[in-house]
């Protein structure tokens, strides 16, 4: 059972309750300890009121509250949501695909046949562009419930070779047609960004296999990002140059305004030289490298190899 049905089954569970004790969840579920008092965080979250009561028969007691206030949208945050999830139809691997449809159709039924009218016309004349997924994902879904829930993930890697790593994930982004996380490798202790659809076989272990807090792998991020990127660069652009940095950039880069001449700066490693020269590239006559000369000749040689292609 995913996560978020888990909550709202447990709500429904607990709704006719006065008291409880932790293990009826554990028991009713099929969830461990740990599980649980997690799930009960979740729940107080969304607004379920409850204290504890101690002692050798304590617990968990209810405090029953009237219905939740209803909440009313008007026409203009009514079409902001629908060209919002109309915007998410591009991206059509996400860990939530299956309940955009769901949620129109609930927002649809609540409208008069007016506001259909008006939102239809509206998302007839608005539109979206962006990336579209450059290959199939099937997994965010997973790959979701263990960052939510601090769980290790062992799986075949493919980027450059097959090989078992076991990940534990911290962040999921969307960038390009391409969805990518933020995870520690736990077996060689080493921080990275990772494809998702270079992911495969992924299986989530057994709970409280020395995993990480959130904040202890924000810890570890920084300290990668403080050492990892050891290689001063930086390039003078044009104009266009600089629109173009501002559409496509990465975190290991910034861009500095120097004499009314903007620059890109940052640093890279040396495992990521192939990876800058293909992004400088990119730029074409909008770019000129400045330093570091090992920069400078990797760009020069594959203008060259692009060059002998005609």
């Amino acid at each position: 059972m995913k996560k978020s049905e888990r909550l709202n089954q447990e709500l429904i569970f607990l709704s006719d309750k006065y008291s409880f004790q932790l293990k009826d969840l554990e028991t009713e579920f099929g969830i461990s300890k740990r599980t649980a008092l997690r799930d009960m965080e979740e729940l107080e979250s969304m607004g379920l009121a409850f204290y504890v009561e101690n002692g050798r028969h304590g617990g968990y007691r209810l405090v029953k509250q009237s219905p939740m206030v209803p909440i009313y949208f008007n026409t203009d945050e009514v079409q902001a949501i629908f060209f919002a999830l109309k915007a998410l139809d591009l991206v059509s691997a996400t860990p939530f695909k299956k309940s955009y449809s769901q949620i129109r159709q609930k927002l649809f039924a609540t409208m008069s046949d007016e506001r259909k009218r008006m939102i239809t016309e509206t998302l007839d004349v608005i539109h979206y562009y962006n990336v579209a997924p450059v290959s199939e994902q099937n997994q965010l879904e997973l790959i979701l419930q263990a960052m939510m829930e601090d769980q290790i993930v062992k799986m075949t890697y493919t980027q450059y070779e097959n090989k078992r790593i076991r990940l534990q994930f911290l962040e999921l982004f969307y960038r390009n047609g391409i969805w990518f996380t933020k995870a520690y490798d736990v077996q060689n202790k080493k921080w990275g960004i990772y494809r998702c659809d270079f992911m495969k076989d992924l299986i989530i272990e057994e709970e409280g296999r020395g995993t990480f807090t959130k904040e202890e792998l924000k810890t570890l991020q920084l300290e990668y990002e403080k050492t990892y990127h050891d290689i001063s660069f930086k390039c003078r652009l044009t104009e266009q140059g600089k629109e173009k940095f501002l559409k496509n950039h990465y975190p290991n880069m910034r861009l500095e305004i120097i004499d009314d001449t903007p620059y890109i700066m940052g640093g890279y490693n040396q495992e990521e030289l192939s990876y800058m020269t293909h992004y400088l590239i990119s730029f074409g006559k909008h770019v000129k490298i400045e330093y570091p000369d090992e920069l400078k000749e990797s760009y020069l040689t594959q203008l060259q190899e692009m060059i002998e292609q005609y």
